[in-house]
């Protein structure tokens, strides 16, 4: 869980299974694929995409707030006020909550094959 500071809204987001399904769900488009694309954009600023990262955000908010009543995207959109779509601290917030989510295990494998590396050269000595 992380909370994205969305211009003067504080808004809580978690990268769960549950989000996964609220996005198809709503934009009839899986969020991985969708997301992958926002990272093909970080090289050409014109090609990206806004709306996208909004969408992603909404169904983590969404299932953050799992058993509560929660807008449509749209109304959920209408209560953000002073959006700075030029603010990096949102987009890096909200990517790295996704990545963290969604991306658990390879961040896991990594983490085990520095420590059996570390582990050999230990034994080497």
């Amino acid at each position: 869980m992380r909370e994205l500071q969305i211009g003067e809204k504080t808004v809580r987001v978690r990268a769960t299974p549950l989000a996964l399904l609220y996005y198809r769900q709503e934009f009839k488009s899986d969020l991985l694929g969708d997301m992958t694309k926002l990272k093909g954009m970080e090289n050409d600023p014109s090609k990206f995409d806004t709306i996208l990262l909004l969408q992603i955000t909404w169904a983590m908010a969404k299932a953050d707030a799992f058993g509560q009543k929660f807008p449509s995207f749209e109304a959920w959109l209408n209560g953000l006020d002073g959006l700075d779509i030029t603010d990096p601290g949102f987009f890096v917030a909200a990517m790295e909550e996704a990545a963290d989510g969604f991306f658990r295990g390879r961040g896991k494998q990594q983490g085990q094959k520095q420590k059996q590396k570390h582990a050999k050269r230990t034994n080497r000595r």
